[in-house]
């Protein structure tokens, strides 16, 4: 690793705990003694829950010990802030994984693996599954492999088809599996086993317009705001706790296909910042919703 890459390199504290006093004093404590040079810090105290949160990065060269070293002896401090303490150490040295599910629309797949190709997005695309063939041509073109699952026109006959696409994701074990437009709904038992993993993109401002063509139902409301939100994936549809949104503005001459299009460059881009954050570990998900420290 050169020096550049080494003096980057970071370990990622995140933790979410009902609040009380002394626990940034307990975390600084820590730090301070395993010799940890903080480089980003960042709070929050949700008045409504109770509950505390934040968001660490020490310099990984000032810590002499492995991250599973830090980890067993944070493990102790955890433990003294209460049972319900959730939280996580994550090296920024580990190479994330992603697998993405796809239809046939590929905006966003685009988007990605032209990130992904060009180094703004870190991250290794594992796989793209989709359940139409259509993608797999550019999907191989970047070098990445694509699995063509067919699902069944009868949702009542679709459990073969999510059980082989959780096979073929589960294989890669990934640190997200991104619906990038994949249009189809999970069923409750894969959303509880990618929970906190599975992260979709919708093409409205949630809470409205769930479900399946919401720029037609955008545009028989007359909306003057369309936008797109990245949120994670729960059995409620379109309500998974939420990363990221954006608008764009238009106006009474706008048609269907105008908003279909104007609305597909919003969700590339809310699509790819809801991602890094997932990736960069500045999400803690409570209950129905996140705290971003982005």
């Amino acid at each position: 690793m050169s020096s550049a890459l080494a003096d980057d390199r970071r370990y990622v504290l995140s933790l979410g705990c009902p609040d009380r006093t002394g626990i940034v004093a307990s975390i600084a404590t820590f730090l301070a003694d395993a010799g940890g040079s903080i480089v980003e810090a960042a709070y929050h105290a949700d008045q409504d829950s109770g509950w505390f949160f934040t968001r660490q990065a020490v310099s990984a060269s000032s810590i002499d010990m492995s991250i599973d070293a830090l980890r067993e002896r944070f493990a102790a401090v955890a433990a003294e802030l209460g049972p319900e303490t959730e939280w996580r150490l994550e090296d920024s040295a580990q190479r994330k994984r992603i697998v993405l599910l796809v239809s046939k629309e590929g905006h966003c797949l685009h988007d990605l693996l032209g990130r992904a190709a060009g180094g703004e997005l870190p991250v290794d695309i594992a796989a793209v599954i989709g359940n139409h063939p259509d993608l797999e041509g550019v999907t191989r073109r970047h070098g990445v492999a694509f699995h063509y699952v067919p699902f069944p026109k009868d949702p009542a006959e679709r459990g073969p088809a999510f059980e082989q696409v959780r096979a073929l994701v589960d294989e890669h074990d990934p640190h997200a599996v991104v619906l990038a437009r994949f249009m189809q709904v999970l069923p409750p038992a894969l959303c509880e086993h990618w929970a906190g993993r599975a992260i979709n993109i919708h093409h409205s401002f949630l809470p409205s317009f769930v479900g399946a063509r919401p720029y037609h139902q955008a545009f028989a409301r007359g909306v003057k705001l369309i936008g797109a939100t990245c949120h994670y994936v729960t059995a409620e549809l379109d309500a998974g706790p939420i990363i990221e949104q954006d608008v764009i503005r238009v106006d009474h001459s706008a048609a269907i296909a105008d908003m279909v299009r104007q609305g597909r460059d919003i969700e590339k881009l809310v699509l790819a910042r809801g991602l890094r954050w997932h990736l960069e570990d500045r999400v803690l998900v409570h209950g129905r919703k996140t705290v971003v420290f982005n």
